[in-house]
């Protein structure tokens, strides 16, 4: 009876029968890795960061990270962390805490971007930073509620609907969040065939969605064309760079390594191999580490409360808000010129590039199979990415400590 006694001492049944929020937060676990296999919701971030959680809520497996508030473990050594908090802690210290992994993302994705639909409309540029307006609202929304204005900010950047971009943002302002901001960001992304068409049905007629954008590129065609688009694509990213480093500095980490992975994607063979490098070995490794570290920040004490459950909320009021105000941004510039466009356009000023643009395109082919949009919803799309980055650094600018 002794040994089996210390058999059982040795598993984790007893701990974990006697917390009910860590049988919760397993549940949740693998909730999200349910949705990340089967429904296949942005499974490349949500099954690391499902596994994570498990990881994280397995009774003394020592694999939660710690908080910093209270502890002293900021000033320890890296191998300190690992040897007295576990090999978690050290990976989210030195790669979360430090905010390195998200702008290697953004780096990948720059890589894997093409900004020659942007280009090409630039005047369509203009609704993905129209498509900011819910990050501003629920900010404002959230600090009237009794969030920290560093709360709120982290809380309302949800709305840019890039997760990379979120994550970087509670890592600044409000660390203590990041897990669930991470969970809402990415969740609302998943559901952006869900979102988008709901917000529509209630916003945009039927004759406005059958506004065909090439005709309307044929009655009124653009008086100036770009003759050598390959120059200007590779242009365009040393520009952009520039003006944002001068205009917004605080957000060069992010839009900095976003147009640096752009670059080397358009240069062609002579960076190729960076190119290799930017888009598949560091952006899938980034992203391992980041979904794993991410989802072992959400343990039972720093979960379940109440201010979650808040989060999610607003999360989805800064989606939908986003989405309608850049529809909004269309029917006001509709009003005011003969070219018109379809508001299709503004709803895809979100960040989830590509497939807030696809979701936008089956709308249109639903109403006119025809009509096209989907070269149109990209250059609203992709900038939505630059606009998002560059509203964060704005608000770690402002409402950083």
């Amino acid at each position: 009876m002794e040994v089996l006694n210390k058999l059982y001492e040795m598993t984790a049944f007893g701990e974990l029968f006697q917390s009910p929020g860590t049988i919760l937060m397993l549940g949740i676990g693998f909730l999200l890795l349910y949705l990340g296999i089967v429904k296949r919701y942005e499974p490349l971030l949500l099954i690391p960061i499902a596994f994570g959680v498990l990881l994280a809520n397995f009774p003394s497996g020592n694999m939660s990270v710690t908080p910093s508030e209270g502890t002293n473990i900021m000033d320890l050594t890296l191998v300190q962390i690992a040897k007295d908090h576990g090999i978690m802690n050290m990976l989210y210290y030195a790669l979360i805490k430090t905010g390195l992994l998200p702008p290697l993302i953004f780096m990948g994705v720059g890589a894997m971007t093409d900004f020659g639909p942007m280009l090409r409309n630039l005047r369509l540029a203009f609704f993905g930073a129209a498509a900011q307006i819910g990050i501003f609202a629920v900010l404002i929304s959230a600090v009237m509620i009794g969030f920290s204005i560093q709360e709120a900010g982290a809380l309302g950047i949800i709305g840019g609907a890039d997760g990379p971009t979120a994550i970087y943002t509670a890592i600044k302002l409000a660390p203590h969040l990041l897990g669930p901001i991470a969970i809402a960001a990415y969740s609302y992304m998943a559901l952006v065939p869900v979102i988008i068409p709901l917000i529509v049905r209630w916003s945009v007629s039927e004759k406005e969605l059958l506004i065909n954008m090439k005709e309307q590129e044929k009655q009124f065609p653009n008086k100036v064309k770009i003759k050598d688009i390959q120059t200007v694509k590779i242009i365009f990213p040393i520009v952009l760079a520039t003006l944002v480093a001068l205009l917004v500095p605080s957000s060069v980490p992010l839009v900095g390594l976003l147009l640096f992975g752009n670059l080397i994607k358009e240069i062609g063979t002579d960076t190729s191999r960076l190119f290799s490098a930017a888009s598949e070995t560091i952006m899938n490794t980034a992203t391992i580490f980041l979904g794993l570290t991410v989802g072992a920040t959400m343990t039972a004490q720093t979960f379940l409360n109440s201010q979650t459950l808040l989060i999610v909320v607003g999360g989805f009021l800064a989606f939908a808000i986003s989405i309608l105000g850049g529809i909004m941004a269309v029917k006001v510039y509709n009003l005011f010129s003969k070219k018109k466009i379809n508001p299709l356009i503004g709803a895809t000023g979100l960040s989830a590039v590509p497939m807030a643009s696809r979701v936008a395109n089956e709308i249109a082919l639903k109403h006119d199979p025809k009509n096209h949009i989907l070269q149109y919803a990209m250059s609203s799309n992709i900038s939505g990415v630059i606009g998002s980055a560059v509203a964060a650094g704005v608000l770690i600018k402002f409402l950083g400590a």
